[in-house]
């Protein structure tokens, strides 16, 4: 069995190696976005930024006249850890709990957080002595560091699915499956054949893509790289397991690509590539949790920048581990040779 399943591994990883176009479109690609996009939006957010600290999901906006300030996102967070370490991080403006006395928190390197803190002290509402200000220090994350894990994420999902499901249904409809058919393979060695390429390849990729901005760029990196491989891994395997779901049954190319993208793009806008998902409707955020590029962009974004730990990230690791099962147990039972 491993012999036929490294046979048909050896034969796709050589088949994509020589496809000259489609290497160079995915190291060139998510190069050119990720430098194009650091420069273009260098600046980070146009908009400002306010964490306001409470246990209840929804801010009321009559608590303070603050609240009613323009131009300024209010995000609600009940954990006080998270949400200073985004304002150390840049990612929040400002914090703020209201109370009996108003307090904030503040990086006092921010330029958006001194305009926010302006804002909070001329609200009219409280008296400046019945403020409490606390300073926190911390460097900035650029608009680089958070949008390569997204750029690294969006080439794993065009990669994996379409490198895949594509693949596979082109097989089909050109009749090399039929020919298989007639060999010793079975539909399960077939599949993992098609996992373990896929995920060899697109891993070296994604290394390169990474070391190469991370070295021009300087991105940070606060945890640990077996981490963020181990992620990775994780990740590649629901999608490339969801791009077989796919693949399973279909017969024509164009219907795939169809179905393919009608995955990929709510899946790139939902998940968190170009835009943080922070203070968006409930019903939005557990729909992005449905998709496993949310969980993989959430765990590699924590552990490269927050330091998260294994232990951190492996509720997301859990989930995309119980999509990969479930995709491939589906792709396997539905698996069909021929075209009909």
């Amino acid at each position: 069995m491993l012999k036929r399943i490294y046979a048909v591994f050896q034969a796709r990883n050589r088949e994509f190696l020589r496809d000259r176009a489609s290497l160079s479109w995915n190291l060139i690609l998510p190069l050119v976005l990720m430098f194009g996009l650091s420069f273009a939006f260098s600046n980070d957010r146009d908009a400002y930024t306010v964490g306001i600290l409470q246990d209840e999901a929804e801010i009321d906006t009559s608590e303070h006249a603050f609240l009613e300030t323009n131009y300024i996102r209010f995000v609600p967070y009940d954990d006080i850890e998270v949400a200073l370490r985004k304002v150390e991080r840049h990612q929040l403006d400002l914090l703020v709990e209201f109370g009996e006395a108003t307090r904030y928190w503040i990086n006092a390197e921010s330029p958006k957080g001194y305009f926010a803190e302006i804002a909070l002290l001329h609200s009219g509402s409280s008296a400046a002595e019945a403020i409490d200000k606390q300073q926190i220090t911390g460097a900035a994350v650029s608009y680089a560091d958070w949008l390569l894990p997204g750029i690294l994420g969006m080439n794993m999902m065009f990669s994996c699915l379409f490198g895949v499901g594509y693949v596979v249904v082109r097989y089909r409809k050109n009749g090399f499956l039929k020919r298989l058919r007639a060999t010793p393979l079975t539909s399960f060695e077939f599949i993992t054949a098609q996992v373990a390429s896929r995920m060899v390849l697109i891993l070296l990729i994604t290394s390169f893509i990474y070391t190469g901005t991370h070295l021009i760029l300087g991105t940070r990196m606060e945890g640990s790289y077996f981490t963020l491989f181990l992620v990775a891994i994780v990740g590649a395997i629901s999608l490339i397991s969801l791009g077989l779901v796919v693949s399973a049954r279909v017969t024509s190319e164009e219907l795939a690509g169809g179905l393919l993208n009608m995955i990929n793009w709510p899946m790139m806008l939902l998940s968190g590539v170009w835009f943080s998902l922070e203070g968006a409707p409930d019903a939005v955020t557990a729909a992005a949790n449905l998709f496993p590029l949310t969980h993989v962009l959430n765990s590699a974004r924590a552990v490269m920048l927050d330091g998260a730990t294994l232990a951190d990230v492996a509720p997301s690791l859990l989930a995309l581990s119980v999509m990969s099962m479930i995709f491939l147990a589906i792709g396997a039972r539905v698996f069909r040779w021929g075209q009909y």
